[in-house]
């Protein structure tokens, strides 16, 4: 999570999707700033902008993360968390051929932050950090989506078919959502050809990996991993994250900003490769 686009490079197509989330400095949604642009690489032309409606980015959306699958549809489909500071959260859908998009799970337990959550960070308690639905990631056989608020411990999924159908009510969506328990507090997720879920842990400065049979082990540990985020595993075998010290922004710190240059990028060998939702 960051006050700025996030970015996503799908599959061979040689073309890169970016996330604006219309906001600066978590601020309100500036009006026609919400929206999700396509890029091809090979011209680096701007080939498709799909814009968000007032309806679907709300004024207090705060578009974060974003995931995949190529088979829905003409043309696909993206599943985006709205990981809102103080407004409804849920998942905004985006049918990539008509650019229609649509919400579902708003203000749904599972993508609400937990009430009176405290996060413990470098061994002290940080208040505030009030954050809806953030991590997201997509099953391999592109059935489930995973997902988990920030200001939470748990891993929850939802039918990617039912988030998919545009009509179909958030009750019906709700009925298919499941809580996979704790798996501590989470800002990225991320998942392998293989079936395994990858969560960053960033009160442990951790990422955490749970087995298809629903164990979780620990991946890497390290004191300098402050706030891991961004997932992503690489066809090269690693998965690549950022460390963001996000809990040091002066938005969490009084005003402060506690944050020290340089930031990092860093990977880790995984035996594992990217999942691929494409015909």
């Amino acid at each position: 999570m960051s006050p700025r686009p996030h970015t996503q490079f799908v599959g061979q197509s040689r073309r890169l999707w970016l996330l604006d989330t219309g906001s600066t400095d978590f601020g309100p949604t500036i009006a026609d700033g919400p929206k999700l642009v396509c890029v091809d690489l090979e011209s680096d032309d701007v080939v498709q902008t799909i814009p968000f409606p007032s309806d679907v980015a709300l004024e207090t959306t705060y578009l974060n993360d974003i995931r995949f699958d190529l088979r829905r549809g003409e043309a696909g489909a993206a599943f985006i968390t709205d990981s809102s500071l103080t407004g409804p959260s849920g998942i905004i859908v985006v049918d990539l051929a008509s650019g229609r998009s649509w919400r579902k799970l708003t203000d749904h337990p599972s993508t609400r932050p937990v009430d009176g959550f405290i996060a413990i960070i470098e061994g002290r308690p940080l208040t505030g950090l009030s954050v809806s639905a953030d991590g997201i990631a997509i099953s391999a056989d592109g059935e489930r989506l995973y997902y988990c608020p920030l200001s939470s411990r748990r891993l929850y999924s939802a039918s990617v078919e039912a988030l998919y159908d545009e009509q179909a009510r958030d009750d019906s969506v709700a009925a298919t959502v499941e809580d996979h328990g704790e798996k501590g507090a989470s800002d990225g997720l991320e998942t392998d050809a293989d079936g395994r879920i990858y969560a960053s842990n960033y009160e442990q400065g951790a990422i955490l990996v749970r087995q298809p049979g629903g164990d979780w082990e620990a991946l890497v540990h390290r004191a300098d991993l402050l706030f891991v985020d961004t997932l992503s595993v690489a066809a090269d075998g690693h998965i690549y994250y950022t460390i963001n010290q996000l809990h040091r922004q002066p938005l969490f710190q009084g005003g402060t900003d506690l944050r020290e240059r340089p930031y990092a990028v860093m990977r880790t060998p995984i035996d594992g490769e990217p999942v691929r939702l494409r015909p």
